[in-house]
């Protein structure tokens, strides 16, 4: 089975990006009905966000699949916190699950380290046939640790977005490259390709851009465009990145006082609230872009010998990641399967 090819839109994509700013919690949470099971869902999506109604859909499915047995409490726009925050407050019981992007579930299993190399996946059908093969030993560690996967998302992408024209790997030399705090080992990934770093809290990548303190930074199109932080880094570097994976997850303990019987209905009504997200997601980065290049933004496309410069100044970077961050083994077999992936398209 495939990674489904759905994704959040615009403003679950910008959460994923940049770490929203934690909030305090509910003083009270609501009650359910006696003897009904509740689920509490936090998600760094904000209300009325595209992902945000599809969790009221899902809640309102495992509520009516369940005859109100279940019953779901959706907490959006990161009330819970940050993504760490609500990892934190799943193994305490104070939520029972939570909507996590690639850098929350690092948080959970390292090994999901090895997705947001660098430019190791060329196109999202490459990603999607090796994620396929990966998703078991992913889905069996993060589950080992005590979580249910109900679902991974690809959702979208990130480019380089700079002050000036970037298109060989040494002119990235010549600026600063903001990161995010809360993602250490991809900090590590840029340093060990030789770039200077500075890292941000939440919400600071706007006043490092406007101080100077930063000239370059990684972001989804949606993201650069919806922040306005493209009217600060006028240049994008065309190729893509890494992908943006997405999942919801439970707890294990939440999962177990789920009816058996609801279990697969409960699943089937996570991918179903899902379709057409991934479609509208592509429709709105479009649009992103066109307003951006319309507005100034110089996207650049490199020649092949720069990409090949770029392939190879991550290869080189990731040597110190393997075994502290991510096991040989898993690194190998993802490499593996990239090749044989290109090799049996005669790439």
């Amino acid at each position: 089975m495939k990674i489904p090819r759905t994704a959040p839109a615009i403003v679950l994509l910008a959460a994923l990006a940049v770490p929203a700013s934690p909030k305090a919690a509910p003083a009270a949470l609501p009650s359910a009905s006696s003897g009904a099971v509740v689920i509490k869902i936090a998600s760094i999506a904000p209300s009325r966000s595209p992902w945000d109604k599809v969790l009221e859909q899902v809640a309102r499915d495992w509520e009516r699949i369940s005859k109100g047995a279940v019953q779901v409490r959706i907490y959006p726009g990161s009330i819970a916190g940050s993504e760490q925050d609500m990892i934190r407050k799943m193994r305490l019981g104070t939520i029972q699950g939570g909507v996590f992007s690639t850098m929350g579930m690092i948080k959970i299993d390292h090994s999901l380290m090895v997705l947001s190399i660098p430019y190791l996946f060329h196109t999202q059908d490459e990603f999607n046939a090796v994620f396929d093969r990966m998703k078991p030993a992913f889905e069996k560690t993060i589950e080992d640790k005590g979580y249910k996967m109900m679902l991974w998302t690809l959702a979208g992408w990130v480019n380089f977005f700079s002050k000036s024209k970037v298109v060989d790997p040494d002119d990235l030399k010549k600026l600063k490259v903001s990161v995010t705090a809360d993602f250490p080992e991809l900090e590590q990934v840029w340093k060990r390709m030789g770039y200077e770093v500075i890292t941000s809290g939440a919400n600071e990548l706007m006043i490092q851009l406007q101080s100077g303190a930063a000239s370059a930074a990684y972001l989804p199109p949606l993201l650069a465009a919806s922040g306005q932080y493209f009217a600060l880094l006028p240049h994008m570097f065309s190729p893509s990145l890494a992908p943006l994976v997405g999942g919801l997850i439970l707890s294990d303990k939440a999962w177990a006082a789920v009816p058996a019987e609801f279990r697969q209905p409960f699943l089937d009504a996570v991918a179903s609230a899902t379709k057409g997200l991934y479609e509208e997601t592509m429709r709105l980065e479009a649009d992103a872009v066109k307003m951006m290049k319309d507005n100034g933004l110089v996207v650049h496309d490199p020649p092949a010998a720069a990409l090949a410069k770029w392939y190879e100044a991550a290869g080189r970077a990731v040597d110190g990641l393997i075994g502290p961050v991510f096991s040989k083994e898993s690194y190998d077999r993802v490499v593996r399967y990239v090749q044989e992936y290109r090799q049996a398209r005669g790439q």
